[in-house]
């Protein structure tokens, strides 16, 4: 089964990164963190370098408490600096430090808070985040939103990073792309769009995957996004700045999966969805999981998605119970749906290319552009295709290079 897929022989292949956090570094992040980008938005590798050299000899499995701590000195002297910069009135330079401080302790969470200290990252990454964006020019803001449709067991609130455009009113409301986050970027990352999406005159929310970050949604039950979304979506009804009648979602990655579900179980209450590198059901087959903790991802996935998907560390419960959570198996994909955009690499080692082709063979029609010979999420050419639809849908007369330019990150202080 496992070489039926598209990847084929690849598919038993060892990614080099996976052999130490030195080679991790050397041959998969150490590109990115220089150009600050995913999964280094704000941050830089000054910053990086120094916990780098302290966690050469880590090797997989890790020891996620040990492995978080080595980042806690650099993004507690970052925040230390930057709370200095704030008090002495230099509101730029401390808003950059707050936000590559969020950046060290994201990495030390990633890919899923999961250890004590990964979870101590988390909050604390958070709270470094929310200061720096306070202080941007135009600071976004954190909304605690009411779960309305909250069961036993899930929690109250539904926390967002909001930001809407500035002269939105009820007279003129804004159009606002909602974004689903993935398995390990947060509102804290994927927030780097909104100032891109600010400029061209659309609202955004970020909010968190069920099992992720501050998601109340039960982790286990595969019906619990349907509540979060309706209660998300009933009060985006409330806000008189937003244009309910020109909500784009776009899923990012795991973000996918619920992008292409909401498409069908909300399919009156959006514009349109787009799922950028989602699955839908080849992405909890056995054999699928099987394979990835050697592949294209940086660290154990599949051990990383049994966490996120509310089992724990128990991985072998996971495989054979993980089709629950399947679009096709549940007749998610059989019912109609709003306008929905798949977007894809051809080669993606983390969520098999056969699940776009599943979502493409049932339900209603679907838009579909895949890139080939490309892995995860067809980057960066995706970036491009999926605004570009967007641009179009919303009649933004804009260019996808201009939005683009606001997401990298260049140390300044």
């Amino acid at each position: 089964m496992a070489n039926a897929y598209y990847i084929g022989e690849h598919i038993k292949k060892h990614a080099p990164h996976h052999e130490s956090f030195k080679a991790l570094w050397d041959t998969k992040w150490q590109k990115p963190c220089s150009m600050g980008v995913y999964p280094f938005m704000f941050g830089t590798t000054k910053d990086f370098e120094p916990i780098v050299n302290e966690l050469n000899g880590m090797q997989e499995p890790y020891e996620w408490d040990a492995y978080a701590e080595t980042f806690f000195p650099t993004a507690q002297e970052l925040v230390r600096r930057a709370s200095e910069a704030e008090k002495a009135g230099e509101k730029e330079k401390a808003g950059e430090l707050y936000m590559r401080a969020s950046a060290v302790y994201r990495i030390s969470r990633f890919p899923i808070s999961r250890s004590p200290k990964q979870k101590l990252a988390w909050t604390m990454g958070k709270e470094a985040c929310l200061k720096g964006l306070q202080l941007q020019e135009h600071p976004v803001h954190e909304v605690l939103v009411p779960h309305y449709h909250a069961i036993e067991g899930e929690g109250d609130t539904i926390p967002i990073y909001h930001q809407v455009p500035e002269g939105a009113s009820s007279e003129n409301p804004a159009p606002c792309v909602v974004i689903f986050t993935g398995l390990d970027g947060y509102r804290t990352e994927l927030v780097v769009w909104a100032e891109g999406w600010r400029q061209v005159g659309v609202a955004l929310i970020v909010v968190e995957i069920p099992g992720t970050g501050d998601s109340p949604a039960l982790a286990t039950d595969p019906t619990s996004p349907d509540r979060q979304w309706s209660s998300l979506l009933d009060w985006i009804d409330t806000q008189a700045a937003v244009d309910s009648k020109k909500l784009i979602v776009w899923g990012f990655s795991t973000g996918g999966y619920y992008a292409i579900r909401l498409a069908h179980t909300h399919k009156d209450r959006i514009m349109a969805a787009t799922a950028l590198g989602g699955g839908c059901h080849h992405m909890f087959d056995e054999a699928w999981l099987d394979e990835v903790n050697h592949l294209e991802y940086p660290f154990d996935l599949a051990h990383a998605l049994a966490y996120k998907f509310g089992y724990g560390s128990d991985l072998e419960a996971f495989k054979k119970e993980g089709k629950k959570f399947s679009l096709l198996e549940d007749g998610t994909l059989d019912k109609p749906c709003a306008r929905l955009f798949l977007v894809n690499g051809t080669d993606d080692e983390i969520f098999p290319i056969e699940d776009m082709y599943r979502a493409l063979e049932h339900g209603s029609p679907k838009e579909a552009r895949f890139v080939k010979d490309v892995k995860h999420m067809g980057e960066p050419s995706s970036f491009t295709i999926i605004l570009n639809w967007i641009y179009e849908m919303l009649d933004i007369k804009s260019h996808p290079g201009q939005q683009l330019q606001t997401i990298p990150s260049k140390a300044k202080y």
